[in-house]
């Protein structure tokens, strides 16, 4: 069924063309100009595709030119866009402008013509129906659509006095006291003690900060007046409580996480933020090791003792498939890289933990496609599977939300960006096999994106308790329903051979080990046999001996259990030793890597003292041969000048008055 667009103010396509309008698109080179001198470089790029994907379609025009830079940046955020629908594409348009410029509307309405004919709800009444026996208010809605009467009767969402909670598989509209919280999507919830936390969301484009708190026992409403620790824990910070949406709220310790989110201005880095309800003080925990990036409509999963992050959006939109986790006890992140084929990047996803070892990732959404594919982590060998899924597979969807009863992973809600899914699912984690429990019709908040799920006690029973949404336009509504699955199969696990690297869960009780998921390296899944006697069965086996077996079985169970779990100890043990080692040998390594280091700066000065004393054996060996030459030069010139002297003796002598030496005669 399609869906009837509506919110407040104008419905689709009007609304669509009221943003386009004010942000000053109309398909112009001018008005492309406009609105980047309006926003950021990518959202202006963004806006501008979204715009002619939803008036013109698919991209379809030639490549420009290399020489044209800008021409090329549109036309390449255009083409990316693929095949997205053009109604898509205008709600993407719209989302987009109301996280950018949340009070958009309100400043554009004054220009604005709201329709005469559109697809608001215009008049309600309840006419009550005898159905079986039990007594229901049926909720016609009549609304105008064309110009013409249409009624449509929700005869699966029925108002009915909480203390009248016994009809299994259909969800109830109990009646609530106090103040409601604002409509709102994409927010946070929570259960501690029997109370309903919801805390956040969105509101026409604006993220909300408010928490407000049902009591499940008397289905009261109440807002939270919360205030911020100015004087931190060992373990926390103070905190700026920051508007957000898309978040995860988990309970913990009798205390509230809050992780992630989309805010106006992110933080660098994921923020877990803690609510205490005995002080209902806020305060950000304080954590170690690589924080993930920011984000919102990730999943969060309390597995024992840690929280395991999966994908999400950043603040640019960017769609992961990235895997963290948070010890609680050490406050560290921890980031996974695990084997075998991930989930594609994608947000607004469901995630189930069974047996404390396998986290179960369902649907979710990316720009332009939803997906109904199912993928396991084990969170023993960090390996990812994609197993084939049982029965009928739900539509594609995101945004929807899962709580998990035992064996039973229920989802309710969620959408494809053209309607909303009005099927309340149910998977067995053990078989992998889907069933729907119950379906409601027309436009109703449980056929709704962005709507929270969760699970508490009512008269003893398991409940579902939803709250919120979007499915045209913004809910508050609180629904119940009463799920008839149990987990009271009795089933073992048929020997099927699987490779030895997958490990047995050391800390499973009997009943895990009973009902767990063992997954092999092709990410096929253990069949769980049902133990039922089959009536034609040759053999007969009376109560006794069944009860014999089972008792055996138990205690062979009990028995490897207790095996495995010292072959775990002396594991850990083993493992603890080879991390001693591994820090001695590494801090051994880094004093090596110093002395070397040293090392190497000196033998680099050497080399270069050697270097500066053979320029210096050079200069004076060139002086000494100046000098040699000088020496054999002034020899020459000496005697030169001796010989000089005694030639012209004779002279100088006769004219000093000396007369020359007598000559010896040695004649006879």
């Amino acid at each position: 069924m399609a869906m009837a667009w509506a919110s407040s103010g104008l419905a689709y396509p009007e609304r669509f063309y009221a943003a386009a309008s004010y942000v000053g698109l109309d398909g112009s080179d001018s008005s492309a100009k406009q609105v980047s001198s309006k926003f950021a470089n990518d959202t202006a790029l963004l806006l501008y595709a979204l715009y002619q994907q939803a008036t013109v379609g698919p991209c379809s025009v030639p490549k420009p030119s290399a020489w044209n830079p800008v021409e090329q940046s549109k036309w390449k955020s255009w083409q990316g866009l693929g095949t997205m629908p053009s109604i898509e594409a205008m709600r993407l348009f719209v989302k987009i402008l109301e996280e950018e410029d949340p009070g958009w509307y309100s400043r554009a309405s004054n220009s604005i013509m709201e329709p005469i004919v559109d697809y608001q709800i215009n008049n309600t009444k309840d006419e009550h129906v005898v159905e079986n026996g039990t007594s229901f208010v049926e909720t016609k809605t009549i609304s105008t659509e064309n110009g013409h009467l249409t009624e449509t009767q929700d005869k699966d969402v029925v108002s009915e006095d909480p203390n009248t909670v016994s009809v299994y598989d259909q969800w109830i509209a109990p009646q609530t006291s106090g103040q409601r919280p604002k409509a709102r999507y994409e927010h946070g919830a929570a259960v501690i003690r029997d109370k309903m936390y919801i805390y956040g969301g969105n509101h026409n484009g604006r993220y909300l900060s408010d928490l407000h708190v049902l009591d499940l026992k008397n289905w009261t409403w109440s807002r939270v007046e919360t205030k911020v620790a100015t004087e931190p824990l060992e373990s926390s910070s103070p905190v700026t409580l920051t508007p957000c949406a898309g978040h995860s709220l988990i309970p913990w310790d009798n205390k509230l996480l809050s992780v992630g989110g989309h805010t106006k201005d992110p933080a660098e880095s994921i923020q877990v933020k803690v609510f205490d309800p005995q002080t209902s003080t806020w305060s950000t925990l304080k954590t170690y090791g690589k924080s993930p990036v920011s984000r919102g409509g990730q999943s969060v999963t309390l597995v024992g003792k840690s929280l395991v992050i999966f994908g999400g959006q950043d603040a640019k939109r960017t769609l992961l498939n990235d895997l963290h986790v948070l010890d609680l006890e050490t406050l560290t992140w921890d980031e996974i890289d695990a084997v075998g084929i991930p989930p594609s990047p994608r947000s607004d996803h469901a995630t189930a933990v069974h047996a404390e070892r396998y986290l179960l990732i369902f649907g979710g959404g990316s720009h332009a496609t939803c997906f109904n594919d199912l993928h396991v982590l084990d969170l023993q060998t960090m390996e990812w599977s994609s197993p084939t899924q049982q029965g009928e597979t739900p539509t594609p969807r995101a945004g929807h939300a899962g709580v998990t009863i035992g064996e039973s992973w229920f989802i309710v809600g969620g959408g494809d960006n053209k309607s909303g899914v009005s099927e309340t699912v149910v998977l067995n984690m053990s078989t992998l096999a889907w069933s729907t429990v119950t379906s409601v019709q027309g436009r109703v908040p449980l056929a709704s994106e962005g709507l929270s799920l969760v699970v508490s006690s009512y008269n003893g029973e398991d409940v579902l308790v939803t709250f919120g949404g979007y499915n045209g336009h913004y809910n508050n509504e609180v629904y119940v329903l009463k799920p008839s699955h149990k987990s009271t199969l009795q089933s073992k696990i048929m020997e099927v051979p699987v490779p030895d690297s997958v490990s047995a869960v050391h800390n499973a009780t009997t009943r895990d080990i009973e009902s767990e998921i063992e997954m092999s390296q092709e990410g096929r899944v253990r069949e769980i046999g049902m133990d039922n006697v089959n009536p034609g069965s040759k053999v007969q086996a009376n109560n006794g001996d069944i009860l014999a077996t089972v008792k055996s079985e138990k205690e062979e169970l009990e028995a490897s259990l207790n095996k495995e779990k010292l072959q775990g100890v002396q594991l850990k043990q083993e493992l603890a030793e080879a991390e001693s080692r591994n820090t001695d040998l590494y801090k051994e390594l880094q004093s090596v890597r110093g002395q070397l280091a040293a090392e190497q700066s000196r033998c680099f000065k050497l080399e270069v003292e050697v270097a500066e004393q053979r320029q210096k054996l050079q200069a004076m060996e060139a002086l000494r041969k100046e000098v040699e030459i000088m020496q054999r030069q002034r020899a020459a010139s000496e005697q030169e000048a001796a010989a000089k002297r005694q030639s012209s003796g004779g002279v100088w002598g006769w004219l000093a008055g000396t007369p020359p030496p007598e000559r010896l005669d040695y004649s006879p």
